[in-house]
């Protein structure tokens, strides 16, 4: 039986939580559940905006799509959709203009996992082998590492870490991954912003998730721990178990 939980928490330094988060065990469209993950970004209230309405296009865009079958095409096509729209609503108002969003999006069918994601929010899968990131952040320092410019270690505390290189509403197209993952029956899928993953090492997100307490309150000390690590960006966390 699937289990999910999704949490946001301003942190300790915004004056605005500009994350997003949507969790349902419910169908959407074709598709037999959903979880999305939204980190906004742009002056004054321009992220909170962009993440919002990426979240509410994504929903509409995979309820009213009749014509795709495959789960990857259905996301793909939704984010794209969503871009389209943050994009034209930023033209028409200049305190919107360079807003952007970051999403993940990810839905079980059975045993596998669909995920797509643009920009710098994660997807993992805690499972026997440990704590592995599906999703590829599209940041400017993970370009660094994947070039061979800076160490894995050092990207966490790099000044341009924050930097991201593909956005919803970035440009007037957006190129979204996929991924597709099989899960084990003990595996526990974490869906996060930044806020999050710059607060917590691997191990310590491993540690929490390997408890045995609902998700529920692994969510929330996945938060907390991020807020006592110092709790510089928003914090949006979600648990889903088989």
């Amino acid at each position: 039986m699937l289990k999910a939980f999704g949490i946001s928490d301003i942190g300790k330094k915004r004056k605005l939580n500009q994350d997003y988060v949507y969790v349902t065990k419910e169908p959407v469209g074709k598709l037999p559940n959903l979880f999305l993950v939204a980190d906004g970004m742009g002056g004054h209230n321009a992220g909170d905006f962009a993440s919002k309405i990426t979240v509410e296009t994504v929903l509409k865009e995979i309820a009213e799509d009749e014509r795709s079958d495959k789960p990857e095409q259905i996301l793909t096509k939704a984010i794209e959709a969503a871009n389209e729209v943050v994009v034209k609503v930023a033209s028409f108002a200049t305190d919107l203009t360079g807003m952007g969003t970051t999403v993940v999006a990810a839905t079980c069918m059975g045993s596998t996992l669909y995920v797509a994601n643009v920009g710098d929010s994660r997807l993992y899968v805690s499972g026997r082998e440990g704590l592995t990131q599906i999703t590829t952040d599209h940041s400017l320092v993970e370009e660094m590492v994947r070039m061979g410019g800076i160490a894995r270690d050092d990207a966490r505390n790099h000044p341009d870490k924050n930097i991201i290189t593909r956005a919803v509403g970035g440009k007037a197209t957006v190129e979204v991954d996929c991924f597709t993952v099989e899960l084990q029956d003990e595996d526990t899928i974490l869906m996060c912003s930044d806020g999050l993953s710059n607060m917590l090492e691997d191990e310590e997100i491993q540690s929490i998730l390997r408890g045995s307490e609902e998700l529920e309150i692994k969510a929330q000390t996945l938060v907390d721990r991020a807020n006592a690590n110092g709790g510089k960006d928003n914090i949006s966390v979600i648990l889903v178990t088989r």
